[in-house]
């Protein structure tokens, strides 16, 4: 049998007040944390003389590359990081429902028109 939480634990909080954080000091630990390293990582020289900075956005799951800065003789050039397999894989899922939707269209009623052929022996 698992023995519950408030066993295993010495210091179990018991109330709200032993856990709340003052909202003053979490917004000084916000503004902290907050810096341009989060988005923009170091700058590095090529041996050609151009820097380059990375770039990623930070989101829930954690950081993703967006792109890259190229300087060269003081001209900045964004260059953006394209994941080429997503896009392959939407247009493939988008082929799939469009082909399922066009088999069920068929299979419910198919667009030639009903012919009906009446044979009538009264002569």
């Amino acid at each position: 049998m698992i023995r519950p939480y408030r066993d295993r634990c010495e210091e179990f909080p018991t109330t709200m007040e032993t856990r709340a954080v003052p909202i003053r000091d979490a917004l000084d630990r916000l503004t902290d944390d907050t810096d341009a390293s989060r988005v923009f990582g170091e700058p590095y020289v090529t041996p050609d003389g151009a820097t380059v900075i990375p770039v990623s956005t930070v989101g829930r799951h954690g950081a993703r590359p967006a792109g890259v800065f190229v300087v060269t003789d003081g001209k900045p050039v964004w260059e953006p990081a394209v994941d080429s397999t997503r896009i392959a894989m939407l247009g493939e899922l988008i082929g799939l429902v469009a082909a399922t939707l066009a088999t069920v269209a068929m299979v419910r009623r198919p667009p030639w028109p009903d012919v009906r052929v009446t044979v009538s022996r009264k002569s």
